[in-house]
């Protein structure tokens, strides 16, 4: 890669407007243009987040809210999240490198780095959204960091990508295809589940721990749109064939 691609900054749900601040500096540092922040429970243009941001106000300014994460990665084709959990996850973690090699290959798209709360981090819900779970490695007695702190090393990496272009040391390019975005597989997930609930094969009170292992699935192959596309035709011919009793071989 000669050059990073266009990044989006994701923070979810920060209370902290010191951290805000931090982070619109940072991504004015390293080059980021977007930040997009999820339901911020901070005054994001306030006295303190304008003090730290200082000549990265314009990124303050111009940052998009979001009420959730999904709407938020809506657009998206790769997403990293990043954990400071050691266990527990839903997807494998990696560290900084590969993590964010992997983000930035593939054509031209949108995509997104995600941090979580600075109390308790991202759900495992919010880290199925991504493709790719990013760890700092940090010691075991006390593995978070702050969320600037965090932003910093991890923005740090992903300007070095682009500093640096195509090295000896940089994996060989996926050939697969880029993932589809995130709101057509949200959309073919959401078909999915009402229509396995309606057969029978999900109930409601484990529907969300089944879906959740479907999900992990998906991202581990991290599908494409044209795959997101036939699944949903799949799962859509089974909806009318069962709506109107038709046999197997029947179209619609």
């Amino acid at each position: 890669m000669s050059a990073t691609p266009q990044l989006a900054v994701v923070l979810v749900e920060p209370a902290g407007p010191l951290n805000v601040g931090s982070v619109a500096r940072l991504c004015a540092n390293f080059g980021v243009a977007e930040l997009r922040l999820v339901a911020p429970r901070c005054d994001h243009l306030g006295e303190e987040a304008r003090r730290m941001a200082v000549h990265g106000a314009w990124v303050l300014e111009q940052a998009r809210l979001f009420p959730s994460l999904s709407d938020a990665l809506a657009d998206c084709h790769r997403v990293v999240a990043t954990s400071g959990r050691r266990a527990g996850e839903p997807l494998p973690l990696l560290a900084p490198e590969p993590a964010l090699h992997w983000l930035a290959e593939g054509p031209p798209s949108p995509r997104a780095l995600v941090f979580g709360r600075e109390d308790r981090g991202l759900s495992n819900d919010e880290l199925l959204q991504a493709g790719r779970l990013l760890t700092l490695g940090s010691g075991e007695a006390y593995s978070s960091l702050n969320l600037s702190h965090a932003a910093a090393l991890v923005l740090h990496t992903w300007h070095g990508l682009g500093a640096a272009g195509a090295s000896a040391a940089a994996p060989a390019p996926s050939l697969a295809p880029d993932p589809g975005d995130r709101r057509a597989l949200e959309a073919m997930l959401g078909d999915a589940e009402a229509l396995l609930l309606d057969v029978g094969f999900l109930y409601p009170h484990t529907a969300h721990a089944r879906m959740a292992k479907l999900r992990a699935l998906l991202q581990r192959a991290q599908i494409s749109a044209e795959e997101v596309a036939l699944v949903r035709g799949m799962v859509r011919q089974l909806r009318w064939a069962t709506e109107r009793g038709a046999s197997p071989g029947q179209t619609p």
